[in-house]
């Protein structure tokens, strides 16, 4: 079993920057891929970035903006978000996958005009 926190959420303004966090306890060892989904009101839930063995890939949209990363040691992964537009406004959850998905509660991000 894994558990997931996500912290890092807010408000900002359009080009601004946010960095949300996720800390997993329990059985860390055996993480392998994790990731940030995302939500938007009305919309399906879309795999945002992630990170598995160093290796990272991200969607479309969010490439050259948003940077994954891991820091082993703490058993967290960072979504860095820079140049954020209105269109990012979701509800980004934490995701890591164990013979079955592991989600975080979700932490809301909302970028004003």
């Amino acid at each position: 079993q894994v558990q997931l926190v996500e912290s890092g959420g807010g408000l900002v303004q359009a080009g601004g920057s946010l960095r949300l966090s996720c800390a997993a306890s329990g059985s860390t060892y055996s993480i392998n891929v994790m990731g940030w989904y995302r939500q938007a009101p009305g919309k399906q839930r879309e795999l945002v970035a992630s990170i598995s063995s160093g290796s990272t890939r991200y969607v479309d949209s969010v490439k050259g903006r948003f940077t994954i990363s891991r820091d082993n040691a703490k058993n967290t992964v960072y979504l860095q978000m820079n140049i954020l537009k209105v269109e990012d406004t979701a509800v980004y959850y934490c995701w890591s996958f164990i013979g079955r998905d592991y989600w975080g509660q979700g932490t809301q991000v909302t970028v004003s005009s």
